[in-house]
């Protein structure tokens, strides 16, 4: 069955095929390594069953899950796959699911070798594609990088000598909440990291706070 005359306006506006050619995209389905695949409910790709392929989603919605970790929901135009295109090892698949019936373009990954090759809009378009999506992990992994509360609060400490300013002045410094510092304050002092006596704080155990960041 051929692409619909929407599925290739998607295409059109998509991230791999964006100012190709309608004619090309028309053709498609017709390459060597391109196929249309309809998702039944249930497990796509998984870390022990994954295909070396390029997949865009036409219709449906597709889960992203890394371990127990839901990473993001595709749909409509979205790409999934590229992490396990030019791999062998099943760790760099995650496992997708549908999340109901989905229509999907596969392209195998010798179809987007050729097309990479031949096609350099499209070769232009999948750069920036995965430029984008290094920009987007990077930013999570310095999220995930940056210290809790409780973190920021003992490296606070330590670099002045365990003396403390106003708790307002001490939130904007730390850019976190008076009531998330109070709770860091108590599981530090619960810890016995620390002593409050007033608004004097004393660094009990500075190895210890080391292990905070």
């Amino acid at each position: 069955m051929p692409l619909s005359q929407e599925e290739i306006a998607l295409l059109a506006a998509g991230p791999l095929f964006r100012n190709t050619e309608e004619g090309m995209l028309r053709s498609l389905t017709e390459l060597e390594g391109a196929s249309l695949v309809r998702f039944d409910p249930g497990v796509v790709y998984s870390p022990r069953h994954f295909r070396r392929s390029l997949g865009v989603v036409l219709s449906g919605q597709l889960q992203v899950t890394k371990g127990a970790l839901a990473v993001s929901v595709l749909g409509p135009g979205d790409l999934f796959g590229a992490a396990a295109l030019y791999s062998d090892e099943p760790e760099f698949a995650s496992t997708i699911t549908a999340r109901g019936p989905s229509r999907c373009l596969m392209l195998e990954h010798a179809l987007v070798d050729r097309l990479l090759a031949e096609q350099g809009q499209i070769r232009e378009n999948y750069l920036r594609y995965l430029t984008g999506r290094i920009r987007f992990l990077s930013g999570r992994l310095q999220t995930l990088a940056q210290p809790g509360v409780e973190g920021k609060l003992a490296r606070y400490l330590l670099a002045n000598g365990g003396s403390s300013c106003p708790a307002t002045e001490l939130c904007q410094r730390l850019g976190v909440s008076r009531a998330s510092l109070y709770r860091a304050f108590a599981a530090l002092e619960d810890s016995g990291l620390i002593t409050r006596k007033g608004k004097t704080i004393t660094v009990v155990d500075p190895a210890g706070l080391e292990t905070v960041l």
